[in-house]
């Protein structure tokens, strides 16, 4: 447990880990949201922990600022729902099967039953919209030109971006984009095949993402804009 606490004008309570480094000049910190909420701080060795608390306190408004920007994580559990690519989704726990079952009941709604250790539902449910979204993801690219088509394709769990393109040619996406609606992730794909033919956000290229996406590119901008934050709040 830190000795060191950073108490919000809301009344939470953050742990604050500090750290004193050799050849280091200056106080730095990070915050942390997700499951551990917490703010690390490197000091030099000859500075002491109360002028790093010191600096914490001259970077208040910034930290408030982005705690009550970063969603406190809602876990899954046996009879919980979650929405995955627009599909209302129910968690069913199943000890006697070892896989997941992902069926349709009548009243278009849907059931994913886990099995496996008990322990595991979330682990499960994530592994889940990861492979799901993965082969989603690789429909969307087919029906491209050829030539926009990365070499590889990976999941990652990043916080401030949805997608990217590395100069080897791989393409990256948050596998965040499972728990939105099908067409805010589809338009996070044709953006970033956008970024192939070009590499900035000039006109040529959001005209290039309209005509990969078709009617609708706005609706789905505006709608990860406004709700992004929101896909960090589960799993």
């Amino acid at each position: 447990m830190s000795d060191f606490k950073f108490i919000t004008s809301t009344g939470e309570t953050i742990p604050i880990v500090i750290t004193a480094r050799r050849g280091v000049r200056n106080i730095t910190l990070r915050p942390h949201a997700g499951d551990m909420r917490r703010i690390d701080i490197s000091r030099p060795w000859i500075a002491s922990n109360a002028a790093a608390m010191k600096f914490v306190e001259q970077k208040r408004r910034w930290l408030e600022r982005f705690f009550a920007s970063a969603p406190i994580k809602k876990h899954i559990q046996s009879g919980d729902r979650f929405e995955f690519l627009g599909m209302m989704v129910t968690v069913i726990y199943d000890g006697a099967i070892r896989g997941n079952k992902f069926t349709e009941n009548w009243n278009g709604t849907y059931t994913l039953t886990v099995g496996g250790d008990a322990k595991m539902i979330e682990n499960r449910v994530r592994m889940f919209v990861k492979s799901e979204l993965l082969n989603k993801i690789k429909e969307i690219i087919r029906t491209t030109p050829r030539d926009l088509w990365p070499r590889r394709i990976c999941l990652r769990d990043t916080s401030s971006r949805w997608g990217s393109r590395s100069t080897t040619g791989t393409m990256s996406f948050s596998w965040r984009l499972g728990l939105a609606p099908y067409d805010v992730m589809r338009y996070v794909v044709m953006h970033e095949l956008a970024h192939v033919r070009h590499m900035d956000h000039s006109p040529e290229f959001w005209a290039t993402v309209r005509e990969l996406y078709g009617f609708g590119v706005e609706r789905a901008r505006r709608w990860l804009n406004t709700n992004g934050a929101r896909l960090h709040e589960i799993l």
